[in-house]
């Protein structure tokens, strides 16, 4: 939503709350309802139950601005749930929420769609600035998760150069979204060393799944290669 249509718009915000914890979602629908500019317009204790209850809401044109998403659910986490929410319903903003500060947690929450970033010590009224940001069109970071990009952009970034000649090749093996049961078929290796060539190529990237290992080599513009003759 824009700014613009934030100031058209009537009646309350509405807040969809996703979190594994009942008495966090209780706790945040308690506050929320005392800010008289924000509602709760549904909960769910995960990624799916949550994409399965916004579906719900669609027909009656009751789709919520804002779904404020917890990241660390079991089953489907939530920056799944955010790139589904997003891909589906572009118009709803999700502002993350979660107890990890690591960079690599930011920055999947964020290139899966999210328009904001919240710790879950944030005071109540950190809270609400974010939804109320994320409606508006803007992104409302926590100061501890500014400071991590800020520095991260600081920091020089790891290079292709860094890995080897082969491990080059699994990773474009990677981006290209093959199993290491396919990369040891087409680079004609073992399985076991497959996998031991991609935990060296994330622990050398400074990444934690393959999914960021696919997302590294597309924004360096490592392409996917097709597998070498025999």
């Amino acid at each position: 939503m824009t700014a613009g249509a934030a100031d058209e718009r009537s009646g309350p915000l509405r807040v969809f709350l996703v979190d594994d914890h009942a008495i966090v979602r209780s706790g945040i629908r308690g506050y929320l309802e005392l800010t008289g500019d924000i509602t709760v317009a549904g909960e769910a204790r995960g990624g799916q139950q949550a994409i399965d209850a916004i579906a719900v809401l669609e027909p009656a044109g009751a789709l919520p601005d804002v779904v404020l998403m917890d990241l660390v659910m079991p089953g489907m986490d939530g920056v799944e749930a955010t790139r589904q929410v997003k891909a589906r319903w572009p118009g709803i903003e999700v502002v993350a929420v979660t107890s990890f500060a690591e960079e690599t947690k930011v920055r999947s929450a964020l290139q899966a769609g999210a328009a904001g970033y919240l710790l879950k010590d944030a005071d109540a009224d950190q809270v609400a600035a974010a939804i109320r940001a994320a409606a508006a069109g803007q992104c409302h970071l926590d100061p501890a998760v500014a400071k991590i990009l800020a520095d991260s952009l600081r920091a020089p970034r790891p290079s292709a150069d860094i890995l080897t000649a082969r491990e080059r090749d699994v990773l474009a093996q990677i981006a290209s979204g093959v199993t290491n049961r396919q990369i040891a078929h087409r680079l004609g290796v073992s399985e076991r060393t497959a996998r031991t060539h991609v935990s060296s190529i994330l622990a050398k990237l400074g990444l934690t799944s393959r999914t960021q290992a696919a997302l590294w080599a597309v924004q360096h513009g490592l392409p996917a290669r097709r597998p070498p003759r025999a």
